[in-house]
């Protein structure tokens, strides 16, 4: 006589299907902590973004802004805050992100337990790649919307330029990008130091680096505009956001002099210098805010290629040399 089991056996058990199965699933869990931390600034970055950019509408609205001036700065140390983390988060995640990311299973043996297995080294760098990165991208593009959401409107009453790294480089599609390169970058000198100390080190340096290069080569994304004017009349208020590049005095025919050319002790003088040299009007050269969006996706290009170098770059020395 047969009886009927009441309870059911592990191998009748069903298992939960899991999202990511294999090396991606591994890949994950292996940064699991990485993963979490990111999301949460990335959470907690935008819902202060959210309650800054209220409270800065508050404030107007009782100003009685845009019909009353407002004095400036309308807003306090939070957005220089603000600011300074957006501006800082490409160095900290290509430290403590992409540094570590193969100069740690190099140190530790990981990868060479990983790639005795069934899995090819080139598959296991495209796992790890292709987690950094987007991880990477997911946090920056989100913190870089929210603060474009924020500094756009009101950037008239906000105390930093357009062309201001704080600004420039933590709106549309600039932070991304650069996050990725540096973040590129500290995964190639990690995988060429093999040390997680060596690597974090001079990605720090390079970084620094970076910035100070990128920050001489704004201005070149661009082609410089010129407006002459005349020499007695104020810079016209169309400019008012225009971002200056420099600036002369010129005669009628075309010929530059520097602004402090006919600087005198007194302004009889000042004017016979003027008259003497046929001065008639103002040149000057500058960047628009309407070419601020060209400007960053050309940039974004840029760091991209860049990226995409320094990733091919690890790919193929990976199908060469052990890691």
């Amino acid at each position: 006589m047969s009886t009927t089991p009441t309870g059911t056996t592990p191998a009748a058990r069903t298992t939960r299907p899991r999202l990511l199965r294999g090396l991606s699933w591994l890949v994950l869990r292996q940064h699991r902590t990485t993963l979490i931390c990111l999301t949460a600034l990335a959470v907690l970055g935008s819902l202060w973004i959210v309650y800054q950019r209220g409270r800065l509408i508050g404030l107007l609205d009782t100003a009685g802004w845009p019909e009353q001036d407002v004095a400036l700065p309308v807003v306090g140390q939070q957005y220089s805050y603000l600011t300074l983390l957006l501006g800082s988060l490409p160095g900290v995640l290509a430290v403590f992100l992409g540094a570590p990311l193969i100069a740690a299973d190099s140190e530790q043996g990981t990868a060479q337990l990983v790639t005795t297995q069934s899995v090819t080294r080139r598959r296991w760098l495209i796992a790890k790649l292709g987690w950094c990165f987007l991880i990477t991208l997911a946090v920056c593009t989100t913190l870089s919307a929210f603060f474009t959401w924020w500094w756009t409107p009101y950037r008239s009453v906000l105390s930093d330029q357009w062309m201001d790294g704080t600004v420039f480089d933590n709106t549309g599609p600039v932070l991304p990008a650069l996050a990725l390169f540096l973040t590129a970058a500290g995964v190639t000198i990690g995988a060429l130091l093999r040390r997680v100390l060596a690597s974090m080190v001079v990605t720090f340096a390079f970084c620094v680096a970076a910035q100070v290069a990128w920050d001489m080569s704004r201005e070149y994304l661009a082609p410089a505009r010129r407006l002459t004017y005349p020499l007695d009349e104020e810079l016209p208020a169309r400019l008012s956001d225009a971002y200056e590049l420099d600036s002369w005095i010129a005669t009628a025919d075309g010929q530059l002099y520097g602004w402090g050319t006919c600087v005198e002790a007194t302004e009889k003088a000042s004017a016979a210098c003027i008259a003497d040299k046929g001065i008639v009007s103002n040149v000057y050269e500058y960047l628009d805010y309407s070419q601020m969006a060209a400007m960053q996706w050309t940039a974004a290009g840029i760091l991209l290629a860049g990226t995409a170098l320094l990733t091919a770059f690890v790919l193929w020395r990976s199908s060469r040399r052990p890691l």
